[in-house]
């Protein structure tokens, strides 16, 4: 009877790993998959602030002095809560430094 039962132990002990190790692997994916997703919206954010300096430069013949402008006259929409967007204008003829990160996050 403890032949039986050590192999109970054994293959109840092997069963405990692999599930630990299914349960670990699911995590990191989701955890890649959540990482990539956030960077794929920032990018959009990004985009989005570039081709609303653009379309500005393109009607008016510079780029705006900050972002509060393409926000009234270009429409520009994003979630002022998520991201913060660093728009360096240097000259008004001058394309800006436009860098977007996640609040909270180190990214400037």
């Amino acid at each position: 009877m403890s032949k039986e039962r050590g192999g109970f132990i054994r293959g109840l002990a092997l069963t405990l790993c692999v599930f630990t190790l299914l349960f670990a692997g699911a995590w990191r994916l989701l955890s890649y998959v959540g990482s990539a997703s956030q960077d794929a919206q920032t990018a959009m954010v990004r985009d989005a602030v570039h081709s609303a300096a653009l379309t500005c430069y393109a009607v008016e013949g510079c780029y705006p002095e900050d972002v509060d402008y393409l926000r009234e006259h270009y429409g520009l929409r994003y979630d002022q809560t998520r991201y913060l967007i660093h728009y360096d204008a240097f000259a008004s003829n001058i394309m800006p430094d436009i860098r977007v990160s996640v609040r909270g996050e180190s990214g400037l």
